[in-house]
């Protein structure tokens, strides 16, 4: 837990200009160019980040390939790799609060969410991988007497990691953690928008004993800093999360460039499915409400359709519609908020523009849908219902990434499914119901990497984060992201 005294007292410390982590050192990019850090809380400059170049990414990524091919990391025994992730944990744990507190002024996540989502997540995530370490095993095939097959597991070489800006540390950890574990060298790059706690935690990786160059941290634009990264020659995997767009054109500089793997998380627009024989419409309502609005709506698998079997449509609309008011939004370093900021105001335009676009398009507009304007400024936004929703309706196709929820009734679980499935995305998904049958047969019919029965927003190390379609492939999260960062080879041997 945090205090309302320990948020004022972190809150007022000040952040110097921040520099790019190069094999170990921290120097200032190349051209000596920063970018402005704005707090989405107040609108105010923090800080500056350095604005790294094509040269800075080419001196991080060849610093990543030295250290892998000198195997100070890359073949050290499972034991030390495991020590060193281990105290990755331990630091972030014993700086959550500092962590916590700086990532929130950074990109504007309610703080009781932030503590828990960010480096509560974030250290649970590097203690994963390090008990995974030593636990994975290579493989010995069956063959005939005189021969022997044995199928190696080796670190693929330099890992390129792209975050995005609403959960940095969580998502940073979702990459970093497995990525290393295998034995790879890292360059990150945070999001222009949201890189403070990712610079910090880079800290605390050297201070840990991660060998210098094993991970260095490239900040800077994505068409600058990210396209250096998404065409260079030397790195062999990247692994993103973000947006379409943004993955489309790393698909194009895989493909002018090495042909570098690619793992992409894109986002969605998840449906939740209430049928009539929900157990419980209140708690569906309570929980569906926090599915969408929690984080202002910027949550890769937030619930954002909410899809409600017609003879209790407007039972549960009144119902969330009353959850929704209960929510308090504001200054996201106040514990007594249960909403923070929108990270940046060109997020906030783009979230009223689908409230505009809605309103034409047909949609009702039940509460919300507009910019709120706190005495001390920042970027907020009411949460935000909109009913009378139909499918080819921008709402319900697109991602809006904000607290805007779009209802749309449904008469028959056939209906149901085809709905839910009726958009390019396939990353998370939910169903209420009483019916046992009926919950496996949506699981089993829904196109969704997760889909959640009776809750929403599950979470656990140990199971899979993996989108289907237009959300993306590979995953991360559980052993099965391990097998992103790693080679298989097989040996033959005559006996």
């Amino acid at each position: 837990m945090i205090s309302q005294s320990e948020i004022d007292a972190l809150r007022q410390q000040e952040i110097a200009p921040q520099k790019l982590l190069l094999d170990g050192q921290w120097v200032d990019a190349a051209d000596g160019g920063t970018i402005k850090v704005v707090s989405p809380i107040d609108g105010e400059e923090l800080t500056t980040i350095a604005a790294a170049t094509p040269s800075d990414v080419d001196a991080a990524v060849v610093s990543a390939r030295q250290v892998f091919e000198r195997g100070y990391w890359s073949r050290m025994a499972p034991q030390g790799r495991m020590k060193v992730l281990n105290k990755i944990a331990d630091l972030i744990e014993a700086n959550a609060k500092e962590l916590a507190v700086l990532g929130v002024r950074d990109n504007g996540t309610e703080i009781g969410m932030a503590i828990k989502a960010e480096p509560g997540s974030a250290a649970g995530t590097f203690r994963f991988y390090a008990g995974a370490i030593d636990k994975v095993y290579g493989e010995i095939a069956p063959t005939s007497d005189d021969q022997l097959a044995l199928v190696h597991r080796e670190p693929v070489g330099v890992v390129g990691a792209i975050v995005p800006w609403n959960f940095p540390m969580m998502i940073g950890a979702w990459k970093i953690a497995p990525a290393l574990a295998a034995g790879n060298s890292v360059v990150l790059k945070p999001s222009e928008a949201a890189s403070l706690s990712l610079l910090r935690l880079a800290e605390l990786c050297l201070e840990a004993g991660l060998p210098a160059g094993v991970l260095n941290l490239v900040t800077g634009n994505g068409a600058v800093t990210g396209e250096a990264l998404g065409l260079h020659n030397d790195i062999d995997i990247i692994g993103f999360t973000g947006s379409g767009g943004v993955g489309r054109r790393l698909m194009d500089y895989a493909a002018r460039s090495n042909m570098k793997r690619l793992y992409l998380e894109l986002g969605g627009k998840s449906p939740n499915v209430v049928f009539a024989d929900t157990p419980d419409l209140d708690q569906a309502a309570k929980v569906s409400a926090a599915g969408i609005f929690r984080n202002s709506g910027e949550v890769c698998v937030a619930g954002s359709r909410i899809l409600v079997e017609r003879t209790v449509h407007d039972q549960f609309v009144e119902k969330l519609k009353a959850q929704a008011a209960k929510l308090k939004v504001g200054d996201p370093l106040n514990l007594d908020n249960n909403i923070g900021a929108i990270t940046t105001k060109q997020q906030l335009e783009g979230d009223l523009g689908f409230v505009e676009r809605a309103q034409k398009e047909g949609g009702t507009l039940v509460c919300g849908g507009a910019q709120l304007h706190p005495e001390g400024g920042g970027y907020y936004m009411e949460p935000t219902i909109f009913t009378d929703v139909k499918p080819e309706m921008d709402l319900f196709q697109n991602e809006v990434f904000g607290p805007v929820v779009a209802i749309t009734p449904f008469d028959s679980e056939e209906e149901a499914v085809a709905l839910a499935n009726g958009t390019d995305f396939g990353l998370a998904a939910a169903v209420w119901t009483s019916n046992l049958s009926r919950a496996h047969r949506m699981v089993r019919n829904i196109k969704s990497g997760v889909v959640h029965v009776n809750t929403y927003g599950g979470a656990g190390n140990n199971v899979p984060l993996a989108g289907m379609r237009q959300s993306g492939n590979g995953a991360d999260k559980s052993l099965h992201a391990l097998e992103k960062y790693e080679n298989l080879k097989t040996a033959w041997i005559q006996l």
